[in-house]
């Protein structure tokens, strides 16, 4: 079983990412001993998303248009509004979180990040939660939408806000730990 000191981790983000859906998971995630990227549309960083304004920088590893998806375990997902409504529109976004999808990887997505999900359109016949402004999307593009603290669901990892990152990286770790993603069948679109 591969443990979390043998994992590749990549955040995808923009500008306007909560600022703890970030920065949390990059540091407890390094912590524990896992190889952590951040890929944007563009470098050399991104700024957050605090407390109703601007927050701080975070720098871009690389872009995601050059993203290998077979160098990586896990793409992890950060909410905010801004962020996941700007990369749901980014061909090249939407594009690697189904090539990790397809590729039987774990994708882990918190508050608004369920909308790039929706995007790639597999959400239908699967249990998510998200930012509870997104239920009536969840629920219109198919899925069942539950008020939990954290949901899994074929390699999917859903959380609801920054209230929740301490159980949505734990269950980012055991999911990797397991190994059932990352070695397994690829996830199927259900039709």
């Amino acid at each position: 079983m591969p443990t979390i000191r043998d994992a590749r981790i990549l955040i995808m983000a923009t500008d306007g990412f909560e600022q703890s859906e970030l920065t949390q998971p990059l540091e407890k995630l390094k912590e524990a001993g896992a190889l952590v990227h951040v890929c944007a549309p563009k470098g050399p960083d991104i700024k957050g998303w605090k407390d109703k304004n601007w927050g701080e920088t975070v720098p871009v590893d690389l872009e995601i248009s050059s993203v290998a998806p077979s160098e990586y375990h896990c793409l992890v997902l950060p909410g905010g509004q801004m962020n996941p409504d700007v990369l749901r529109m980014n061909d090249d976004a939407v594009d690697l979180v189904l090539d990790f999808l397809h590729s039987g990887k774990i994708v882990a997505a918190i508050c608004h990040a369920p909308w790039l999900l929706i995007e790639a359109g597999v959400v239908e016949g699967r249990q998510l939660t998200s930012w509870k402004s997104l239920k009536t999307d969840i629920e219109n593009a198919g899925g069942q939408w539950i008020d939990r603290e954290v949901v899994v669901d074929d390699g999917i990892i859903t959380s609801r806000c920054p209230g929740d990152l301490d159980a949505f990286v734990a269950k980012i770790i055991e999911e990797i730990e397991t190994g059932e993603h990352l070695e397994g069948e690829p996830f199927r679109v259900r039709a």
